[in-house]
């Protein structure tokens, strides 16, 4: 193809591997040139044609790379993303964008001096139970909001040794990890919340990073809440959202990452289906009638985040994931942090 993007990832660990590698792989719009890899040579499976360098000053020097994947622990996001942008590169960060809010201001405007384009991997945007529910608020089946409630619960009592994302400080854990996630797909629905309360600990006896949060935001009318835990071991329903009418629930969790990381390649018409047996249930009352209704879940796909990097990069359109916005979610973040250590609701 022509046109296409040359495109440099600056680490091949499990996130190059399994979220960015096999998307970038199967997407004619980029030419994976560049890849870091301080040691090994993991990506040569995937892209043998791409030279492999072991320092990312290499990449900066490389004047044919346009675009620089900053899929790094994220500790380094914001000075490697800084040094890209500086570059003269386009830049994708893996989320959050950086660990501080100014940091991500400054990034932000960097970019916009440089007239180049900047944005994060929000992938579970295309989530195909996150589209679903997009779909079923749209269709306004339950009536005006009460209550929206995400769950994304995993069970990880074993931890795992020598791994950055169980170490570190108040910037690690799963509210900077997961959270980042729950909190954009929250403020992509419902913008900024007017307060927000927040319970984070540690569960597991061994842990020295949070594993658990309770969030709870506060809106004009209704209140969202998102929870997460490490010590679940049978996880209930994903999504539940009230309304005035009715009540939607689905449970199960998108099924990409789990084929993603089984090997597999994002192609074929039945990438990102969700089993018949977890697609949603939406109960409402219309006309003094009770329904109760099969949703069938949107296929997910996080290739799109690639086609709009593409065209955002060459037909100037306008980005998916705004680097404003995770600003916006990082603000978030930073009050929950705020609330549970004074203990407190956070008014914004």
């Amino acid at each position: 193809m022509e046109n296409q993007i040359n495109t440099a990832i600056a680490s091949f660990g499990m996130s190059g591997l399994v979220f960015h590698g096999p998307f970038l792989k199967i997407n004619s719009g980029f030419r994976v040139t560049h890849i870091l890899e301080r040691t090994k040579n993991i990506s040569r499976n995937l892209f043998p044609d791409a030279e492999i360098v072991r320092s990312f000053d290499q990449i900066l020097a490389t004047p044919e790379i346009e675009l620089v994947i900053i899929n790094t622990p994220d500790t380094f996001h914001f000075e490697m993303a800084k040094q890209a942008l500086k570059a003269g590169k386009h830049v994708v960060v893996e989320k959050p964008i950086t660990q501080r809010s100014s940091e991500a201001k400054e990034l932000i405007q960097l970019a916009k001096q440089n007239k180049v384009l900047l944005t994060v991997y929000q992938n579970r945007r295309w989530d195909g139970d996150f589209l679903t529910v997009q779909k079923v608020l749209a269709e306004n089946k339950l009536g005006r909001l009460i209550e929206f409630e995400s769950n994304f619960d995993r069970y990880r009592a074993t931890i795992k040794p020598n791994t950055w994302k169980e170490q570190g400080d108040e910037y690690s854990g799963v509210l900077y990890n997961l959270g980042s996630h729950m909190i954009d797909q929250i403020y992509l629905l419902f913008g900024k919340p007017k307060a927000v309360t927040a319970h984070l600990k540690i569960v597991r006896k061994a842990g020295i990073i949070t594993d658990y949060y309770n969030i709870r935001f506060e809106y004009e009318g209704f209140s969202a809440l998102t929870k997460c835990s490490y010590l679940v071991k049978n996880a209930g329903l994903r999504y539940i959202i009230h309304g005035e009418f009715g009540t939607f629930n689905k449970s199960g969790i998108d099924p990409q990452e789990d084929l993603l990381k089984a090997g597999n390649l994002p192609v074929g018409d039945n990438w990102g289906k969700d089993l018949p047996d977890e697609w949603g249930v939406i109960f409402y009352e219309k006309d003094g009638e009770e329904y109760e209704e099969l949703v069938e879940t949107i296929p997910g796909d996080y290739g799109i985040f690639y086609n709009n990097v593409y065209d955002a990069i060459k037909n100037g359109d306008e980005l998916f994931v705004k680097p404003e916005q995770t600003f916006e979610v990082l603000k978030i973040m930073e009050a929950c942090k705020k609330s549970n250590l004074e203990k407190r609701t956070i008014i914004l």
